[in-house]
């Protein structure tokens, strides 16, 4: 009998051993188990705010034990209570300053979670620009959007975890009810409670928060789409125009001969088309054109001073265009500061008349170079003698030369002989000339349109001088004074009775011997 007892009390104590054994296995994976859960948890916003909420509550309750203290140590005077003071002033010290930097946690530790961002008003998307600020706005937004979604995401995946360890911790508490897990269990259960309470709250603003970012999006994607319609229609306008103003140069290039015209409506066109263009850009992006107005109208006066020059340069190239004075390709000369430039126009803007300098001789007389680009503002015509050679259908000018013959020379010959040869030469631009003179007298009245070479003789101190004056190709005109000269020079030397005059000294040495030597040294 002793001996059935024996083996029935070894049986049960193997089955507790084993059972205990088998439990403490368990128990070390549940607590594993709430340590990974734990360690998963450790970032998380919500459960961070949590810790320094209760942070906060305790460090408060923390500081009044403290404060209570400090007064029963005051009434005390011996050595010890005032190091004992020190100590817990010190203390106090730190406790205060964390709580100060808790202090956003001590009423609602969720506010800024629970809350849901507020949408900002979708942006105006009145012009090409603001398509890129749309777009932006909605891309903002959205991730607003995103971050909301994530702190709820976060919170429903703590609940989980909590709820996993919930159930991990009621297991511990049933296998041994000492465990520190076990005893954690209620402070679980009251995490549970406050987080289910928020993640209604937090659903609810999240849902509501949702529907305004789908109204916004939709708005700015409405405005967006809008805007791009009016500029494509804007952007169809203003190319039209430019295209017909291409036909327009096409086909002024193939009817109209005269380049000087062409240019000049090639230019208009292009003005035409800035002020079109610039114009359309206003009626279809400023909104308050009254208030546009007013601002130009105040505005008006200070830049009236300020670019008088310039408006004198509009209005001057105004003048040019309209007035017909100068045209481009002209031939003018102009005089600044006691320097005349001769050259041919190249351009004319609205800011200035541009000419290429030339080969005159204004520049082997003055200049000694030439080749120069020079920049003639417009204002000039109001202030400034500017002389066109080759006004409207001119495209001759008067050039002459002179030279002095002896007194004693056959003055008439010589004068015959120079006429003749330049007769000669100038022969087929003094047709020019005429022909260009009667066309010229439809627009101005002409009294004098003798365009035949003329030569007059003057005395002078070192013989008689004989001018001579023709008509000439107004860009060339070097080119026949140099061949006249020639001409000239080979035909009066042939004449015995004609001398070239220069100036002379007579000196009369017979008279000079008779002079006393001091008076002649």
């Amino acid at each position: 009998m002793k001996k059935l007892y024996f083996i029935l009390f070894f049986c049960a104590a193997s089955f507790l051993f084993a059972e205990d054994e088998n439990n403490i296995v368990k128990l070390s994976e549940y607590a594993a188990r709430i340590e990974a859960i734990d360690k998963a948890d450790k970032g998380n916003i919500w459960l961070t705010r949590h810790e320094n909420y209760d942070a906060y509550k305790k460090r408060k309750a923390e500081l009044e034990i403290t404060l209570e203290e400090i007064k029963k140590i005051r009434l005390k005077k011996n050595k010890e209570s005032i190091i004992h003071l020190d100590e817990l002033e010190r203390k106090r010290d730190a406790l205060e300053s964390h709580i100060e930097q808790l202090n956003e946690f001590q009423n609602a530790p969720y506010s800024g979670l629970l809350k849901s961002p507020d949408v900002p008003p979708a942006p105006s998307v009145s012009n090409p620009f603001a398509i890129f600020a749309g777009f932006s706005y909605i891309k903002k937004i959205r991730q607003d959007l995103e971050s909301y979604q994530r702190q709820v995401s976060e919170l429903e995946i703590l609940l989980q975890d909590l709820k996993e360890k919930e159930e991990l911790q009621e297991r511990i508490s049933w296998l041994d009810s000492q465990n520190p897990l076990a005893r954690s269990l209620e402070h679980t259960k009251i995490l549970i409670q406050e987080f289910n309470s928020a993640y209604d709250i937090v659903l609810t603003s999240s849902s509501v928060y949702e529907r305004k970012i789908e109204e916004s999006v939709k708005k700015a994607t409405d405005a967006i789409k809008d805007e791009v319609k009016h500029t494509l229609y804007i952007v169809t306008i203003i190319a039209s125009i430019i295209l017909i103003s291409f036909l327009l140069k096409f086909l002024i290039k193939n009817v109209m001969s005269a380049n000087e015209r062409s240019y000049i409506i090639n230019k208009v066109i292009n003005i035409i088309n800035i002020t079109l263009i610039i114009l359309i850009l206003l009626f279809a992006y400023i909104e308050n054109m009254t208030y546009l107005a007013a601002v130009l109208g105040f505005a008006s006066a200070g830049i009236a001073i300020a670019m008088k020059d310039m408006f004198m340069n509009i209005l001057g190239w105004t003048v040019i265009t309209f007035g017909r004075s100068f045209s481009v390709g002209d031939r003018v000369k102009v005089s600044q500061n006691n320097i005349s430039y001769v050259g041919d126009i190249v351009d004319i803007s609205l800011m200035r008349m541009t000419i290429l300098e030339d080969v005159t001789l204004t520049t082997y007389l003055e200049n000694k170079r030439a080749g120069r680009v020079i920049f003639i503002p417009n204002n000039f015509i109001f202030t400034t003698l500017i002389s066109n050679y080759t006004h409207e259908t001119l495209k001759t000018v008067w050039d002459g030369i002179y030279i002095t013959i002896s007194f004693d020379s056959d003055y008439k010959k010589a004068m015959y002989i120079i006429k003749e040869i330049t007769k000669k030469y100038s022969k087929g631009y003094t047709e020019i000339a005429r022909k260009q003179l009667n066309q010229l007298r439809q627009r101005y009245s002409l009294k004098n349109t003798n365009v035949e070479p003329r030569i007059f003789s003057f005395i002078e101190p070192h013989g008689l001088t004989i001018h001579v004056w023709y008509m000439t190709n107004s860009y060339a005109a070097l080119a026949l004074r140099s061949t006249l000269s020639g001409e000239i020079i080979d035909a009066i030397n042939k004449e015995e009775d004609i001398m070239i005059a220069y100036p002379t000294q007579t000196l009369n040495l017979k008279s000079a011997e008779k002079l006393p030597k001091e008076s002649v040294q």
